[in-house]
C-alpha cells in the first residue's frame, strides 16, 4: 500500500463544523480518484462520527475534535477523535438503536451507519480520555483504472 498523502484537521465540537469536516475529507480523498459513491459513503460516515462527538463527547463543556486521514492508492483510513467523556460500554453502544439520549430523539444508529458505509470501523477509548473511531474505505475502481491510465 503506497501512502499518497496524510492530513490532520482540528475543529471545535460544534454542529456547524460537521459539514466542514465532511467536505474537507471528501476533497482530500479525491486525490486517489475514488468513485462518486465512495466519496458519498465517506462523507456520510464522517458526518456521523463528527456528529457523535458534538452530541455526546462534551455534554457540559466545549471541546475539540481531531480528524486524521491517511490516503493510499486504493483506500483511506480516517480517525475521528475527541477528548470527551468517552463511552462506558462500547459493545452496548455499537448495538443498533442504542442511545444515551432518548429524550432528544436520537436514533442510536450512528455507529451502525458508519459501519454500513465503510469497509472497516473500530471504536476505541483513547489512553488520555475520550474516544476514537477508525474508519477505512477501500476504493474499488479509481478513475485511472476506468480510463485505462
Amino acid at each position: 500500500m503506497k501512502l499518497l498523502n496524510e492530513m490532520t484537521l482540528k475543529i471545535k465540537a460544534l454542529s456547524v463544523n460537521e459539514s466542514f469536516a465532511r467536505a474537507t475529507l471528501a476533497a482530500f480523498c479525491t486525490q486517489a480518484e475514488p468513485s462518486l459513491d465512495e466519496i458519498t459513503d465517506i462523507k456520510t460516515a464522517v458526518s456521523e462520527a463528527v456528529t457523535n462527538c458534538v452530541v455526546h463527547a462534551y455534554p457540559k463543556t466545549e471541546g475539540w475534535i481531531e480528524i486524521s486521514a491517511r490516503l493510499f492508492e486504493n483506500s483511506v483510513e480516517i480517525v475521528v477523535s475527541d477528548m470527551g467523556v468517552g463511552i462506558r460500554d462500547i459493545e452496548k453502544a455499537l448495538e443498533p438503536f442504542y442511545t444515551t439520549k432518548p429524550n432528544e430523539e436520537r436514533s442510536g444508529m450512528g455507529f451502525t451507519v458508519m459501519e454500513s458505509f465503510m469497509d472497516e470501523m473500530n471504536v476505541f477509548t483513547n489512553t488520555n480520555g475520550g474516544l476514537s473511531v477508525k474508519l477505512v474505505k477501500n476504493f474499488s475502481r479509481t478513475q485511472k483504472a476506468i480510463l485505462g491510465a
